[in-house]
């Protein structure tokens, strides 16, 4: 009996594992991936402040004070369904069943297709996954691409990709269908680039930026946006084109794009051929949390946080007694506010099993200013109104508190 099974081995999980291997708990971390760090393991970017956070190296860190604490770590272990006990949950995976007084999941994000005519050819990937070959793998995953789908996810992406030595022809839309009618629409896309503007290392991008938040401003520039795409890096990035067909016959040789209207409506006779040999989709990102579903946990649909996402408080516990979340489960946002919240949850969790230690619940206070303190300093923010969709989350979990 483990006091505590963590399944996620990202930044989420392991620093959960450290704050409670801190406090001597005896936790398991298990992972499907064949080795530890999560998304962090293909992450690289420069800060606005010039500085470079590398994945890698986080990960690095992460571990070695995982290893300090002698923390049991289990990668390639997938699990397939968690039951809860009277004693706890038994966490059912490939490698056995494993039995916890306390469960915490911290399993991340997925990735939400954008389908495009042709994408089913071999050459056409997920944003993340060409992140994952180039920067994990070390494998080129193409001579020359273009991005379909220009979000903060795709942009950051796309930079990383550059960094590794591949060409990208540009970033534009998916053609407007039922599935990307947001993804598709310049002003709403528009709306997303200004959020990332800040580490673009044009200083008429970052000044402009600061003007582009007014409706009235961001209708005006989607009206005049440049016809070659405004750079970044070097690399154009059009809201007014869209990829409207992949081509190739065993693998991916070109795409047709079009030229859009403010709206994204397709402007007939615009299209042109563009050679590539690997086109990357990003859809964006939704919490990965079909294993709290499978325990029974509330869900609440916020937009801000990403979608579905299991009910929870600020101190990433659910009603569920002994289930908690951290991470991007929680909603999407970066890999800093995950490890912040992982830590939190790791106290939490702590404070469950040894209520009679003193100071504890000053300790989950602090990690709790801590989460929002670096929310707030964040570089990279996925969804503008992560904050209202973090006081929904709250009045969801009183709500459902005063059911029970």
């Amino acid at each position: 009996m483990y006091d505590v099974v963590i399944i996620g081995a990202g930044p989420a999980g392991l620093s959960a594992a450290i704050a409670c291997r801190a406090w001597d708990l005896h936790v398991l971390v298990i992972d499907e991936y064949p080795k530890p760090g999560g998304r962090l393991l293909g992450q690289l970017y420069q800060e606005a402040n010039g500085e470079w956070w590398n994945g890698l190296e986080e990960t690095k860190k992460l571990l070695k004070n995982a290893t300090d604490l002698e923390t049991e770590i289990r990668c390639s272990v997938s699990v397939h369904h968690i039951e809860k006990t009277n004693l706890g949950f038994c966490v059912h995976t490939n490698k056995g069943r494993f039995n916890t007084e306390n469960l915490l999941l911290a399993t991340g994000a997925a990735e939400t297709p954008a389908p495009i005519p042709g994408w089913t050819l071999p050459g056409v990937m997920s944003i993340g996954a060409a992140q994952v070959m180039s920067n994990v793998h070390r494998v080129r995953v193409g001579k020359k691409g273009i991005v379909a789908g220009i979000n903060v996810l795709s942009v950051a992406i796309a930079r990383e990709l550059q960094l590794a030595g591949i060409e990208l022809h540009s970033m534009v839309l998916p053609a407007v269908n039922s599935v990307t009618k947001t993804a598709g629409n310049p002003k709403l896309v528009m709306e997303g680039l200004i959020r990332v503007a800040h580490l673009a290392p044009s200083a008429f991008l970052r000044f402009g930026s600061k003007f582009a938040k007014a409706d009235w401003v961001r209708n005006l520039a989607v009206q005049f946006y440049p016809s070659g795409g405004v750079k970044m890096w070097g690399m154009p990035i059009d809201i007014r084109k869209a990829i409207v067909q992949i081509n190739g016959i065993d693998q991916v040789e070109s795409v047709t794009i079009c030229k859009v209207t403010p709206d994204g409506e397709r402007i007939q006779g615009s299209e042109e051929t563009i050679s590539v040999d690997f086109v990357c989709i990003a859809g964006g990102l939704y919490p990965l949390a079909e294993l709290a579903s499978v325990i029974g946990c509330p869900f609440q649909y916020i937009e801000e946080l990403g979608g579905h996402v299991p009910v929870h408080n600020e101190q990433m516990e659910t009603p569920l007694e002994g289930l908690f979340v951290a991470g991007n489960i929680t909603g999407i946002e970066g890999a800093k506010v995950a490890a912040a919240q992982g830590t939190l949850a790791g106290i939490s969790i702590t404070r469950r099993k040894l209520q009679d230690v003193a100071d504890i619940s000053d300790k989950v206070v602090q990690a709790m200013e801590n989460v929002k303190s670096i929310r707030r300093d964040a570089a990279i923010q996925f969804h503008p109104g992560i904050n209202e969709g973090r006081a929904k989350m709250e009045k969801a979990f009183q709500a459902y508190e005063q059911v029970m």
